[in-house]
């Protein structure tokens, strides 16, 4: 009898063990097939290594978060440098629940932006910087009406920006920046339909006015550095705005800085090599700023002084037409 009974207990025993990690697995069956899908893609990188099937994903798995009511895939995650290749695999649109897709840091990363990105309607964060991606910046991407994040920074996309990312509702940070994009700023950028977001379009080859429409836009960061562009942008300030950063420097641009009218949020401005005439405007001293630069442009008068102003050091005025006074020479 208690033979019997022994057998029968390591029978249930060996029964549940088996049956347990069927029942307590929540991953859904087919998100992880997609997931498999493109680990195979990505040529079963190490980083992946803790795909395993015999474990469930929601609890088991790295660079995967779940959700903890629908146990669906809602973020794919791969941030370790230099540890995938090959491009962006189509199956990474079939994970309908997607909220989080970041592929950052990997150079050997290549292609165009996958389209069945277009497919992620829940998707809010987009971060694919830092990889080797070409192409360019794809029309579709407007289709994601939930997109918060929007980076494509640090990669060689081509050609111009598409004019439709102004429809994105919810876009809180655009970054396009270091790429090789070219064209005009698009006039729809001063039209942005929900929140106005960070706009980085430095390090491109952007030529062209800057659209006027752009001036309507109350930008709390807004950088167009390092590409060629031309004319006035002094409408990009004002005394009723909330910008606190603003770097247009290495274009062309001319207008004279003396009537421009800066907020007291500002704590960032950079001017530094542009065409810019005039002088610097007393008011500036009455604005906190942590970063100044005005260098290589064409102003003359006395430095203001008062403020801030007298706390960044000759690197942020000098190569100017006449500009004087501390940290410069005393004016004659």
């Amino acid at each position: 009898m208690d033979l019997k009974l022994s057998t029968l207990l390591c029978f249930t025993l060996l029964l549940f063990t088996i049956l347990i990690p069927t029942l307590s697995e929540l991953c859904n069956p087919h998100d992880k097939k997609v997931l498999f899908e493109i680990k195979a893609a990505f040529n079963n990188p190490y980083i992946l290594i803790s795909w395993n099937p015999d474990v469930d994903c929601c609890t088991t798995w790295n660079n995967v978060e779940c959700d903890p009511n629908t146990n669906r895939i809602i973020s794919l995650t791969i941030l370790s440098y230099d540890s995938i290749s090959g491009q962006i695999p189509p199956q990474v649109g079939d994970l309908p629940y997607l909220e989080t897709l970041v592929i950052r840091k990997q150079p050997n990363i290549t292609g165009p932006i996958q389209p069945s990105i277009a497919k992620l309607k829940h998707l809010k964060t987009l971060r694919l910087g830092w990889n080797n991606l070409t192409g360019s910046v794809p029309d579709f991407i407007s289709q994601l009406k939930n997109l918060t994040f929007l980076e494509l920074y640090y990669n060689n996309l081509t050609g111009p920006i598409c004019h439709s990312l102004s429809l994105l509702p919810n876009l809180a940070s655009l970054r396009l920046d270091r790429n090789k994009l070219t064209g005009k700023i698009p006039s729809s950028f001063g039209q942005f339909v929900g929140v106005i977001p960070d706009l980085y379009l430095s390090h491109n080859q952007l030529t062209g006015k800057i659209p006027t429409s752009l001036g309507k836009m109350d930008f709390r960061g807004i950088d167009l550095s390092r590409n060629m562009l031309e004319g006035d942008a002094s409408f990009l300030f004002g005394l009723n705005k909330t910008t606190q950063t603003v770097d247009l420097s290495r274009n062309m641009l001319e207008f004279n800085l003396s009537n421009v009218e800066f907020t007291k949020s500002l704590i960032s401005l950079d001017l530094n090599h542009n065409k810019l005439t005039g002088s610097i405007p007393e008011e500036l001293t009455e604005v906190k700023l942590q970063f100044f630069n005005v260098s290589y442009n064409r102003l003359c008068g006395q430095i203001p002084m008062g403020g801030n102003l007298q706390n960044f050091d000759n690197t942020s005025y000098f190569h100017n037409r006449c500009l004087c006074g501390t940290p410069l020479p005393s004016c004659k």
